[in-house]
């Protein structure tokens, strides 16, 4: 009797260790089931949000896209112009030079002087009337070419940079041309003073202007101290 009760709760104590394993077999699996799902669901969260993220930012990075491409093209335009109004200046400015200063004379051969000879005789009177002739010509050449210019230039343009660099460019020209008109003006009166025979001695002191200062400035009318007395008194006035 007593080896059949040690038997039986053998038995019962092994179904008791097995009951418990299974037991605790049964609990893990529910923990790894309860732990494996919810962080699938997590992660089909995430994605999901992340998702709508994505497409929230793409449906608001559109628009701005085509606002930055637009305001990008305006200022290129922009630049365009003011480059073409650039280079029409530079061009005007160097047709105006090519044109000719006001100052600036038309090449011509340089007198020969001999010794002995009278000063302004008819050679050289020659010499300088063709000289002041030839530069008259070419400052009304130039005047009319001016006139000829602005009428075909002349146009109403829509931006008002282009309007504007038209308007500062006739100004320049007219301001030469004025510059010019006053030239002549002088070159004419040394015409005068050579029919007269006054022409080539200076106005104050009365002596030899002299023919290289004379080809360098035709109508000039004081020699080099009296014009160099007259600057120095212009700028203690100044």
């Amino acid at each position: 009797m007593a080896v059949k009760k040690k038997t039986t709760k053998k038995k019962v104590a092994k179904k008791k260790v097995a009951r418990k394993k299974v037991a605790k077999k049964k609990a893990a699996t529910k923990k790894a089931a309860a732990k494996k799902t919810p962080a699938k669901k997590i992660a089909k969260k995430k994605t999901t949000a992340k998702k709508k993220a994505a497409k929230k930012k793409a449906a608001t990075n559109k628009p701005p896209v085509k606002k930055k491409a637009a305001a990008k093209k305006t200022p290129a335009k922009k630049i365009a112009k003011k480059k073409t109004t650039a280079k029409k200046k530079a061009a005007t400015k160097k047709t105006a030079r090519r044109r000719g200063s006001v100052d600036e004379v038309h090449s011509f051969t340089p007198y020969k002087i001999v010794k002995g000879e009278d000063y302004m005789n008819e050679e050289q009177t020659a010499h300088f009337q063709e000289i002041l002739n030839d530069w008259k010509q070419g400052l009304m050449q130039e005047v009319d070419r001016t006139v000829h210019h602005m009428q075909d230039e002349a146009a109403n343009f829509p931006d008002p940079n282009d309007r504007a660099s038209q308007e500062s460019e006739f100004a320049m020209e007219l301001r030469t041309r004025d510059r010019e008109r006053k030239l002549i003006k002088k070159i004419d009166e040394s015409l005068a003073n050579l029919e007269s025979g006054d022409y080539g001695y200076c106005e104050d002191c009365g002596i030899e202007i002299g023919i290289r200062r004379l080809e360098a400035r035709p109508t000039a009318n004081l020699c080099i101290d009296c014009k160099s007395l007259e600057e120095i008194r212009e700028r203690q006035r100044g």
